[in-house]
């Protein structure tokens, strides 16, 4: 999948699908995160030998990755992660990054949409969002989306520093993400515009 997409303000993005041969791209584009968002990520992604290895599963495997992409620099990175478990075959759990300053410029929700149609390929009917509890910000684009607060478990993780953080898991049902994301494209003079 290769797609050109317009942001609220104008700027082309290229939408597709991440590769291996996009690690150097990827490294940069993490070493380009505020610490604050380093920090509440999974993995460390400094280390550039679990950057590649991600990406190599993610190529082998049930998790889809994409890119968005100005000029030849990654600006955002979003997942749709399955499971071989029987009993959560029907669920996927989706991630999204996207660099600062290319935020609440439109590119988090076509990373979003782009998801919410792997997912329906994959017949994905609950969408989950795991998440530490300092992730407000998170939590926040997560609610407008149509997810719910599902449990919040007490010092569960540990961020990037070692300190202990309570994890926060959100759900929602996949038609209800597509009602909300079509009534963002519905609502907003960036599509009028474009």
């Amino acid at each position: 999948m290769e797609k050109t997409e317009t942001l609220k303000d104008g700027t082309k993005v290229t939408i597709r699908n991440l590769t291996v041969e996009d690690l150097d791209r990827l490294m940069s584009f993490y070493r380009s995160l505020p610490e604050e968002d380093i920090k509440y990520l999974r993995v460390d992604v400094t280390n550039r030998n679990i950057v590649k290895q991600r990406i190599e599963f993610a190529e082998a495997g049930d998790i889809f990755r994409i890119i968005a992409l100005k000029g030849d620099s990654i600006i955002a990175d979003g997942a749709l992660e399955l499971t071989t478990e029987e009993w959560r075959r029907h669920q996927g759990e989706l991630r999204v990054i996207v660099a600062e300053e290319f935020r609440r410029k439109g590119v988090g929700m076509i990373i979003m949409r782009e998801l919410y149609f792997l997912a329906i390929e994959r017949k994905v009917e609950k969408v989950v969002a795991k998440m530490m509890k300092p992730q407000v910000a998170a939590r926040t684009i997560c609610k407008k989306l149509g997810f719910h607060e599902e449990v919040l478990i007490p010092d569960y993780v540990k961020d990037q520093t070692g300190k202990f953080q309570d994890m926060v898991i959100m759900t929602c049902d996949i038609q209800e993400l597509w009602k909300e994301l079509d009534q963002f494209y519905m609502d907003s003079d960036w599509e009028r515009c474009r």
